[in-house]
């Protein structure tokens, strides 16, 4: 317990270091993940949240949340796990001791990390913007938020580690994420609440593993009314299926690329 202790303080400060030296990318990530907001706007100017029996609070509060869940829902592991496949700095990862994708888990992260005041200086900018738009949540929806934010992390991480397995058989297996944000846009909860969809719509997206990442921990953020126990459930269990497909595609690949390089 001590040894593992020691690793992960150890991988998550030379993660956060790193993190730091590339704060000024990081600053565009974050502005980047604005989407929400923009959404917000249209939602407001359209009128379509009347129509859809969403008060204006309601509306800016769920788009706010969105937009910070977001921000520390992001992962890019398939991106850089395919770099550092073809670039030839995968090999030496998997010579050490512990598995490379605790590296890649710790580096995403402290990258979260790094985005707290970044985040915290894009609310403030925009609560000066638009007086009365920032709200401050209740204690429990800040403690059940946070938990729900870490959990949609790791089932978004968990089902971009499927995707990244393909990177063992294929030098742009990145496309295929690329492919998949397509329902994650639209599933999710970035552009729309799910509750304002069509009732066929939104039966589709509950079966699916996206809103659980985006709308349910927005709504918890934003106190509005959630069945928190089918939120968490859902999540578990979308964990629990994908992690022996992780397993098994895992160590498929990695026998794949050691023939390749025998």
């Amino acid at each position: 317990m001590k040894w593992a202790w020691r690793v992960a303080r150890a991988l998550i400060t030379s993660q956060y270091a790193l993190m730091l030296e590339y704060r000024a990318e990081i600053i565009l990530w974050a502005l980047s993940g604005v989407l929400p907001l923009i959404m917000l706007g249209v939602w407001s100017g359209s009128g379509a949240a009347n129509a859809a029996g969403i008060s204006a609070q309601q509306l800016s509060r769920y788009f706010l949340a969105a937009f910070v869940v977001r921000q520390f829902t992001v992962v890019w592991l398939i991106n850089v796990f395919e770099e550092d496949a073809l670039q030839g700095r995968l090999s030496p990862f998997l010579l050490q001791p512990i598995s490379p994708l605790w590296r890649y888990l710790t580096a995403h992260l402290s990258e979260q990390a790094s985005r707290i005041p970044i985040v915290a200086v894009l609310l403030a900018l925009l609560g000066i913007a638009a007086p009365g738009l920032i709200w401050l949540p209740s204690a429990g929806a800040l403690f059940f938020g946070f938990m729900a934010i870490m959990a949609a992390f790791l089932l978004r991480f968990l089902l971009q580690l499927v995707l990244t397995t393909f990177c063992f058989w294929s030098e742009k297996a990145a496309a295929i994420d690329r492919l998949l944000m397509i329902p994650y846009m639209f599933l999710s909860g970035i552009v729309a609440p799910i509750d304002t969809f069509p009732p066929a719509v939104k039966r589709l997206a509950m079966a699916t593993p996206f809103p659980w990442m985006i709308d349910f921990p927005a709504r918890l953020i934003a106190g509005e009314p959630v069945n928190i126990a089918l939120g968490f459930a859902a999540i578990t269990a979308w964990c629990l299926l994908l992690l022996p497909i992780c397993h098994l595609l895992w160590r498929a690949g990695l026998r794949r690329y050691s023939a390749m390089g025998a």
